[in-house]
């Protein structure tokens, strides 16, 4: 029994000198690594004393430490920055649908201001400013190497004063200017038309008011069509939509789907992933739905287009979508500043992550620039039919009612044709929604 004892003894001294052994190696680097920390911070205060007392010029050092602060956030990636109180408020006013600016989203790409896209209806949209065009001056000063909140900053400036931006645009040998007059952005999220038989819904962001204005502006329009039986579909209209806030990406989603997974979120911990759900209720009510996306398509309009796609509850036409896949956190600070932080990736039902990548349409369709009638298509207007040949023969086969019924279907195909040259794009999508009706109609 001593035996046992002792031997026991041994084994129990053995481990813990075994867990000495091992547990020390890593005590030693977690020790190295703050005390490397502490020596890079240490560098920092060194230089940060040297510019300000050495400096050729006096330096202000609140602006100092700000700008050190917002280099340490945007080496992490292009959406990662730091946001002084007044880019705060702006922020959270933007979210509330109103502000006051040019009308564009901007990201950064090999160190030019890069156009995500322009907003409906706002100075930069009128302008003729497009999704993927280079902002490299502003005011004849060069963009290139500056942060992307500077860039912002210089575009900022007092409502109806002008500004001057240079474009660089893929198709256009040489850069231009563009002359935009400042004015108090007022973003309607989505609006709502009728195209035919067909509900347009054009959701430009993605703001705390777009499921409301989509749920009635949608509602409104099937009740001018006479109810859900006289539409045969509806498009949503995500083209040059930036993107905005997710829970209203989840709500816009959710309005097309019954059930299933929307989108997940994966952070760095697994504590800090996130998944969302449909809940049953169908907007639509089973009709079809296409959806129109573009490279101006980002962030929630991927996170909708991608949910709808997975499910098979739309057809996703146009062309592939910008590819932000990560989600950013607004973390307030002291002093009423906040850091806007990249903290999480989304992935779409399936499991897909779209960063880098984009939503790839299921049909890819090119926007055709707008035409004016060329020769062949004047002389087909000008076609004549048996119609209207002295002496034809009547159609004997419809009623008076029926034939106006066809008449007016014939206008509708005409309007949509006329559409082909203004928006090639939803002229398409129109004519998809038509051919499934023609699919599901009345056998």
């Amino acid at each position: 029994m001593k035996k046992l004892i002792i031997a026991a003894m041994i084994g129990t001294l053995g481990g813990v000198v075994l867990t000495t052994q091992l547990t020390m190696p890593l005590i030693a680097q977690e020790t190295d690594r703050a005390k490397s920390t502490y020596e890079q911070l240490d560098l920092f205060g060194d230089i940060f004393e040297r510019i300000r007392s050495a400096y050729v010029e006096p330096v202000d050092e609140g602006k100092l430490i700000e700008s050190a602060i917002n280099g340490m956030l945007t080496s992490l990636d292009p959406h990662s920055s730091y946001m002084p109180p007044e880019d705060f408020d702006n922020m959270r006013v933007q979210t509330r649908g109103e502000f006051g600016g040019l009308g564009i989203e901007v990201t950064q790409e090999n160190g030019f201001v890069k156009v995500v896209s322009p907003i409906d209806d706002t100075p930069a949209a009128e302008a003729g400013v497009q999704a993927g065009d280079f902002i490299t001056k502003v005011d004849g000063e060069s963009t290139l190497g500056m942060t992307l909140d500077d860039a912002v900053e210089l575009m900022r400036g007092p409502v109806g004063a002008e500004i001057v931006i240079t474009i660089v645009r893929e198709g256009i040998e040489e850069p231009f200017d563009v002359t935009i007059v400042r004015d108090v952005i007022k973003i309607r999220a989505v609006r709502a038309r009728s195209e035919g038989e067909t509900v347009v819904l054009r959701v430009s962001s993605f703001t705390d008011q777009t499921f409301t204005n989509l749920e009635d502006g949608l509602k409104e329009t099937v009740t001018d069509l006479g109810g859900i039986d006289k539409v045969n579909g509806f498009v949503i209209d995500l083209r040059n939509n930036p993107g905005g806030l997710l829970n209203q990406a989840v709500l816009v989603a959710d309005a097309f789907l019954d059930k299933g997974e929307i989108v997940s979120t994966r952070g760095r911990e697994p504590g800090d992933s996130d998944r969302f759900n449909a809940t049953e209720g169908d907007l639509a009510q089973g009709k079809p739905v296409v959806v129109l996306i573009n490279g101006g398509s980002a962030s929630a309009s991927e996170i909708v287009a991608g949910a709808l796609q997975d499910h098979q509850r739309a057809v996703v036409i146009g062309t592939r979508s910008f590819g932000k896949g990560s989600v950013q956190t607004i973390m307030p600070l002291q002093g009423d500043g906040a850091i806007r932080l990249t903290t999480a990736r989304y992935y779409t039902p399936s499991g897909r992550s779209i960063q880098a990548l984009g939503v790839s349409p299921d049909i890819v369709v090119d926007q055709r620039p707008p035409s004016d009638a060329t020769d062949e298509e004047k002389d087909s207007a000008n076609q004549r039919f048996e119609a209207d040949l002295r002496g034809a023969l009547s159609n004997d086969s419809l009623t008076e009612d029926e034939k106006k019924q066809l008449e007016a279907e014939r206008k509708a195909q005409e309007e949509v044709a006329k559409l082909r040259d203004r928006d090639y794009q939803l002229a398409y999508a129109l004519d998809v929604l038509r051919g499934l009706s023609v699919l599901n109609g009345p056998k």
